[in-house]
């Protein structure tokens, strides 16, 4: 078991899942958060550009089929700029498929459906193979004069630590793993030591806008989606 989860003496690798599946992109967010990995999502090939600005990944889950850009456009950009490790999942499973993926630069390549202890130990011989980034920016993502570093869990403004209490800081953390794609309140409500009480939820933010917007009343960043939940906006 060991050798299939990432060691409790190392920082976790973080890994980019991008896939326009609302339900398999949770499933798979879920499950590697449950191995042990920090997970960032994104909906789309250019949603995860955007991420891809501020922080540094060990290795990216990427779906082939996705409206605008599809994966392999992603997948071919990414390997020429930063040789960010990259699994290629989709429902298309013949040879030219898989070739083609290879031919973009793709390190190993699953069809859908797939069983996700098989994804994990994909991910772990990937891993295995390929170097850590080297980058002291590997973990911060920015929105507007604020910084978050996801692997100290730690929030600066214009340079100064901003103090977040616990729960503040657990929410913030989830709110930045899913930078740009809204988070249902019931999901941030099983957040670390928050409560299951969505109204508390809702105070919580009000406070983290208080600390990160420039007007808390008309927010930027941390955007309210009505009918889901909270949605943190990166520039």
């Amino acid at each position: 078991m060991a050798e299939d989860t990432p060691s409790a003496e190392t920082c976790p690798a973080h890994i980019l899942v991008v896939d326009d599946d609302t339900r398999l992109r949770r499933l798979i967010s879920k499950y590697l958060k449950d191995q042990g990995f920090m997970v960032t999502a994104s909906a789309s090939a250019s949603d995860a550009r955007q991420v891809l600005t501020s922080l540094q990944f060990d290795l990216l889950v990427l779906d082939v089929m996705m409206p605008g850009e599809d994966g392999m456009s992603l997948a071919q950009y990414l390997k020429e700029s930063s040789g960010v490790p990259i699994l290629m999942l989709t429902a298309m499973d013949d040879a030219k498929d898989r070739i083609r993926g290879l031919e973009h630069g793709v390190d190993d390549y699953m069809g859908k459906p797939f069983e996700p202890r098989e994804l994990l130990l994909r991910i772990n011989a990937i891993l295995r193979r390929v170097p850590p980034p080297d980058d002291d920016r590997a973990n911060e993502l920015q929105f507007g004069e604020c910084k978050y570093d996801l692997a100290r869990n730690v929030l600066t403004r214009d340079g100064a630590s901003v103090h977040l209490t616990a729960a503040e800081a657990d929410l913030l953390r989830v709110l930045v793993q899913n930078a740009n794609e809204p988070v249902e309140r019931d999901e941030l409500c099983q957040v670390g030591t928050g409560t299951n009480n969505p109204r508390t939820i809702d105070v919580q933010v009000t406070r983290l806008r208080r600390k990160i917007e420039t007007d808390p009343r008309q927010p930027r960043y941390l955007q309210t989606v009505r009918g889901t939940g909270y949605l943190l906006r990166t520039d």
